[in-house]
């Protein structure tokens, strides 16, 4: 009978809060009786009995009623739905919170607990769920929880704190811990627990402390002085003062300086303060570091290597500062300088002594020489025993006179005063007068002498003469060593590396790598002195001083009871004589399918026979690189001015200077001074790798050498070199 329609609920839609509006009975009747105006008349049922004013009013009743009654399920339903609502958020805030919520029984046993519980403990909830809460606590934070939930239930009062967990498989996780207690529909007392992960913090805050603590024990226990001062400036901006805020136990053992924390440099030492507070405050006003070295300011005081930073921003006035005492750097290179100074006047008296000495044998030499050539061509003739003697005058003058070149050559070259005519030099010329020389030697020993056939005339650029006094020596040496009845075959042609390379290969006894370690040494003559051949044991020497000042490069490869090889390398000429350019000499080059570009110079610096053989070796796979070597500081120094190599190699333990002192002298030198050079030595200990570094030297190889790395690190240096000197890589050094 009645009209049944959806409509909306007296109450409205839920509030925005989910809350649902209530409604007086009053509201509702009227509220009816107005939906029931706007309601067709249903059929009503018989009514005979009533009297039709009674019938009416017993029908509006029932019609307002079954009114009241679907408003009454209309505002039940929205109560439901504001329900739904409400749990809906109350899963968002509880279940899906940032922290764990668990409810916990006074006997310990888990209640409830949401899903971030679960999630940071690695378990699920229905796992949780009456577990005793005590399995999850770490054993080392067992009791700290214990009493601080006795406390809870003791007082009342919500207690917090931090301890460890333990997750399902094992692994401990710290969190920030706090808990209040409320009472269930039961009467019973419930722990209401929060807690949240600060694992990563707790880390953090370990390695803080650890790192503190590392920072703290550096700071004490460092040989460097160490303090961090702030700027005191006046109302005009002039730093006037500062004021130590750390200072370790060096600082205050080298300054002087005792209990200097929380002070100022004025009361301390106010001499001091006048030296550095203009330094220190341009510190920290442009935060550009300085490092300088600080004099001793009395007789018998220290050296100082000071750096000073600024720390923090551009508003700090807080600056850093670091000092090391060198007094026993300086005053080595101090005596160093001194005993250069005595060396090179003792190197200048011995030149000018061998000078003098030169022209002095050289006159009696004159006349010997001149009168006995004169008796050997007299008329009449000599008699057959006058002439041999006159042949021994003669031989033994000669060799004297060759003695006495050699000599004064070898103090002209050590002093660092040759002369060099460098040219484009035919060296298919020069061998054929150097042929003719030897010629008759090798004849009278009965040595097979082989020259190329028809070679082509490559020029080469050095000094004519010089040239030819190195061949000689060569060509006399593999006669005056071979086998009876022996060879030796000459042979020259254009190296991979674009240089002329010309050998020198003998039948003779061959020579050990211990001797081939001494070979190039002043008058050592490897054990020949008691032989029959006669000889100075310099001409190797002075050989190889004159090809590597021509920018050349000398050598041996030697096998024992078979022979030697011994080789030297010169630079092509850009000219041919009369400064045209040949063709034979680019066809030459065309035969290796490239031009090359000039070569990087490397001087290694090594009195170790076998080192100098495996360098020896690793170079030759670099065809851009030509080697240069010395067996000791003072030699190295030489070739060092000489040549201007791109990267020096140093050996440390070298024998008179030592590798460092050798180093210092050549960056005391403006023309050596930017040439990088790589420490190689034995000795991997830290402290020495940090001290060489420390000394100056551009990188620290240590031996056994690794090839990759040691490649790499004249790479690095080669670059640096390129760099420094404002060339491309590859551009000869001027």
């Amino acid at each position: 009978m009645t009209n049944k329609r959806k409509h909306a609920g007296p109450q409205g839609p839920p509030a925005k809060d989910g809350a649902v509006t209530a409604i007086s009975p009053q509201a509702l009747r009227r509220q009816a009786e107005a939906r029931l105006l706007n309601t067709p008349a249903p059929m009503l049922a018989d009514i005979d009995s009533l009297s039709q004013e009674e019938a009416r009013k017993v029908l509006h009743e029932l019609q307002v009623h079954q009114i009241e009654l679907e408003m009454q399920n209309e505002e039940l339903r929205d109560a439901h739905v504001a329900l739904d609502f409400e749990r809906a958020r109350y899963f968002d805030l509880y279940d899906l919170a940032p922290v764990g919520y668990c409810t916990v029984s006074r006997q310990g046993q888990v209640i409830h607990a949401n899903l971030t519980a679960a999630s940071l403990l690695g378990t699920t909830r229905s796992e949780l769920l009456g577990r005793r809460w005590s399995q999850f606590i770490h054993e080392l934070d067992a009791d700290r929880y214990y009493l601080q939930s006795r406390k809870l239930l003791g007082s009342g009062e919500s207690q917090s704190c931090e301890f460890r967990m333990v997750r399902r498989d094992g692994r401990s996780l710290w969190v920030q811990w706090s808990a209040t207690t409320s009472v269930n529909l039961e009467g019973e007392t419930e722990l209401r627990e929060v807690f949240s992960d600060i694992t990563a913090r707790k880390v953090a805050e370990q390695a803080l402390i650890e790192s503190g603590e590392n920072y703290h024990k550096l700071f004490t226990s460092i040989d460097e002085g160490f303090c961090i001062i702030e700027m005191v400036f006046d109302r005009q901006g002039n730093p006037v003062d500062y004021q130590f805020l750390q200072t370790n136990p060096s600082f205050e053992k080298q300054s002087g300086l005792l209990r200097a924390t929380g002070k100022r440099i004025r009361e301390l030492d106010p001499g001091m303060a006048e030296r550095w507070c203009e330094i220190y405050g341009e510190v920290a006003l442009t935060g550009e570091p300085v490092r300088m070295v600080d004099e001793p300011r009395e007789p018998g005081g220290h050296w100082f290597d000071v750096h000073a930073s600024r720390l923090g921003g551009p508003e700090s006035r807080k600056v850093a500062i670091v000092s090391n005492d060198i007094t026993e750097r300086m005053q080595v290179e101090i005596r160093l300088r001194e005993a250069k100074a005595v060396a090179d006047k003792a190197n200048r008296a011995k030149s000018e002594f061998l000078s003098n000495m030169s022209h002095e044998l050289r006159t009696p030499l004159n006349a010997v020489l001149g009168f006995a050539q004169l008796i050997k061509s007299g008329s009449p003739s000599p008699t057959p025993v006058q002439e041999r003697n006159v042949d021994y005058i003669l031989k033994a003058g000669w060799y004297l006179l060759a003695l006495v070149d050699e000599i004064l050559d070898l103090a002209v070259i050590e002093s660092g005063r040759p002369s060099l005519a460098m040219d484009s030099v035919s060296l298919d010329e020069v061998m054929r007068e150097c042929q003719a020389m030897v010629e008759q030697q090798a004849q009278t020993r009965g040595i097979r002498m082989r020259f190329p056939v028809d070679p082509a005339p490559l020029p080469v650029h050095a000094d004519r003469k010089r040239v030819k006094q190195v061949l000689n020596n060569l060509l006399s040496n593999a006669i005056k060593y071979n086998r009876p009845e022996g060879s030796v075959q000459v042979d020259w042609l254009v190296a991979e590396d674009g240089r002329v390379r010309i050998s020198v290969t003998d039948t003779g006894q061959g020579l050990s790598a211990d001797q081939i370690g001494q070979l190039f040494q002043p008058f050592n003559r490897l054990g020949k002195e008691a032989g029959r051949e006669q000889g100075t044991g310099i001409g190797l020497m002075v050989s190889k001083l004159i090809v590597e000042m021509m920018g050349g490069a000398i050598g041996v490869q030697s096998t024992v009871g078979e022979g030697s090889v011994f080789w030297l390398e010169l630079n092509p000429a850009t000219g041919a004589p009369g400064n045209a350019v040949p063709a034979q000499d680019e066809s030459a080059r065309a035969m290796h399918g490239r031009v090359y570009a000039p070569l990087r110079k490397l001087l290694y610096v090594e009195d170790n026979p076998a080192n100098l053989a495996l360098v020896e070796a690793i170079i030759a796979r670099r065809p851009d690189i030509r080697l240069l070597t010395a067996t000791d500081g003072d030699a190295g120094i030489l070739l060092a001015r000489a040549n201007l190599p791109d990267v020096i190699l140093m050996d440390l333990n070298l024998p008179g200077i030592d590798g460092t002192q050798t180093m210092n002298v050549l960056a005391g030198d403006p023309a050596t001074a930017r040439i990088p050079v790589v420490a190689l030595s034995a000795d991997a200990s830290a402290d020495n790798i940090e001290r060489g570094l420390q000394a100056g030297f551009f990188a620290y190889v240590t031996k056994p050498i690794k090839v990759d790395e040691f490649m790499d690190t004249l790479d690095k240096a080669l670059a640096f070199d390129s760099a420094a000197a404002g060339r491309t890589t590859g551009k000869e050094r001027p």
